[in-house]
């Protein structure tokens, strides 16, 4: 594998905070995968805690909320992406994808100019 790389990190601003970004993202991914915010956290070493207050940003950044998440307790609560936040996390997905393939050309240029590997 190659030492050197270029990992585009979009950010989306809404209302002076960052509404989406990688953290964010990966975020909704592990709950996508887990169906289960403090799984999640786990995932990422984060306290719930933190999890949650990134879910409540993200839920007030958009028009409707990103994740539905249940009251824990004895049966556990759950979490999971609603229709937005799966349409949410495509469509970053997207523009991440479409920035690497804009980046390939200039990147393979400075990629030139770095020391080997």
């Amino acid at each position: 594998m190659k030492k050197s790389a270029v990992r585009p990190r979009i950010r989306v601003y809404q209302g002076g905070e960052v509404a989406l970004g990688p953290g964010k993202v990966e975020l909704l991914g592990h709950v996508a995968e887990s169906g289960s915010l403090s799984e999640a956290a786990r995932r990422m070493k984060m306290s719930y805690m933190k999890a949650w207050l990134l879910v409540q940003l993200m839920n007030k950044s958009f028009r409707k909320p990103l994740i539905k998440a249940g009251r824990g307790g004895s049966g556990g609560g759950g979490a999971e992406l609603t229709e937005a936040g799966r349409k949410v996390l495509a469509l970053y997905q997207d523009m991440e994808t479409a920035a690497l393939a804009a980046m390939e050309e200039p990147w393979e240029k400075l990629r030139r100019l770095l020391k080997a590997d």
